[in-house]
């Protein structure tokens, strides 16, 4: 056996483990080079629900210093399924489709597309984003990808938590439906997006994906068909690029759940 071409192999080998060793940088971060954007109203009295829904409450169990001498703070909620910033799972408006928490994660995690409507809906309350406006940001910024995540930016999150601002109305009950007044994604347009190109989820800055005044709430219905899940009531869209956002959209996992508080947050890179 050649005992010293197996000690030059030997010591070849050892520098080259240090030269590898010493190129790692400590701790690989890819989020790097970004910020982290949350896209989430908070949960509050004064949290925003439909008309017909119960609003949140927090509910005080324990909050003090107890007989042992520690301080200890306890609490519980009540909430309806849709309000504040949520997920509408499919089940919501198409029968036998997913529930929240049949819906995959990597369904809830992907590239943002942010379609800018404000100047539109600022002029119009009950604005339907059509074909046309999302045909114009692809030649803006090339075809929307398959599996993006569509947002609508209307500018509505800025008038929360005013429910007059933002719902139309601040009245609670049946009633209160009929005046209802907000822009929300056309019929049309949500057609041409399941078929077309395939998002994971649509989301928008105001309490439904169809606009206040929908009767028969047709986009919901055509989303849902297709196991497109929506997130409504998004906040600080203005804060993210046309392209390059990762968005992660994160519910509670309720089973059998219609719909669930959501925890939406964005990575945008650095320019």
């Amino acid at each position: 056996m050649n005992y010293r071409f197996l000690a030059v192999c030997q010591a070849l080998l050892l520098a080259a483990g240090a030269t590898l060793h010493a190129a790692a940088p400590a701790s690989a971060d890819p989020f790097a080079g970004g910020r982290w954007v949350d896209l989430s109203h908070d949960y509050a009295a004064d949290t925003l629900y439909w008309p017909t829904a119960d609003g949140f409450a927090l509910e005080v169990e324990f909050k003090g210093v107890t007989p042992q001498g520690y301080f200890y703070a306890a609490n519980r909620f009540r909430t309806s399924e849709h309000g504040g910033t949520h997920l509408d799972a499919p089940i919501h408006f198409a029968r036998d489709r997913r529930t929240v928490d049949r819906i995959p994660v990597d369904q809830l995690i992907g590239p943002a597309v942010v379609v800018d409507v404000r100047a539109a809906c600022a002029a119009d309350p009950d604005y339907e984003v059509g074909v046309g406006e999302l045909q114009a940001w692809e030649q803006r910024h090339g075809r929307i990808p398959v599996g993006a995540i569509v947002l609508l930016n209307t500018g509505f999150a800025a008038r929360w938590p005013d429910a007059v601002r933002y719902l139309g109305t601040a009245e609670k009950g049946p009633a209160a439906v009929a005046k209802l007044r907000f822009p929300g994604l056309a019929p049309a347009a949500a057609r041409w997006l399941a078929a077309e190109r395939s998002p994971k989820a649509v989301g928008i800055d105001t309490a439904s994906i169809d606009r206040g005044q929908s009767k028969l709430f047709e986009s919901h219905r055509i989303l849902f068909e297709r196991e497109i899940p929506a997130f409504e009531n998004v906040a600080s869209l203005a804060a993210l690029p046309a392209v390059g956002a990762r968005v992660v959209a994160l519910p509670m996992k309720i089973r059998g759940g219609s719909g669930a508080p959501l925890r939406i947050v964005a990575w945008v890179p650095a320019p």
